[in-house]
């Protein structure tokens, strides 16, 4: 059974970055591609970034120039670069198989929270 850990998230002031990870164990992650998601008190879960196993990226439109997902298969880890982070970012972060794969999904993980704020 897969199990995702997702850490690094923190209280930032507006401007500032954060790196979170996401550990995957149970599979190997180099099999598939992998996303970012995030919600916000009161909306849905919403896809924020993905990368193919192949290492190609894909932003939302809000996060485009800011974020950058990457990963280390040989960690079995993905990251999310966050900068010039916004108020409007925060939320709790979750990392999961990419929205490619419709609504296929291993069981989330506990998310880590991602607070801006001066």
């Amino acid at each position: 059974q897969v199990q995702l850990v997702e850490s690094g998230g923190g209280l930032v002031q507006p401007g500032g970055s954060l790196r979170l990870s996401c550990a995957v164990s149970g599979d190997s992650l180099r099999l598939y591609a992998m996303g970012w998601y995030r919600q916000a008190p009161g909306k849905q879960r919403e896809w924020v970034a993905g990368i193919s196993w192949g290492g190609s990226t894909n932003y939302a439109d809000s996060v485009k120039g800011r974020f950058t997902i990457s990963r280390d298969n040989a960690k079995n880890t993905v990251y999310l670069q966050m900068n010039s982070l916004k108020p409007e970012d925060t939320a709790v972060y979750y990392c999961n198989l990419d929205r490619a794969y419709g609504s296929s999904t291993w069981d989330w993980g506990q998310g880590t929270q991602v607070t801006v704020s001066s």
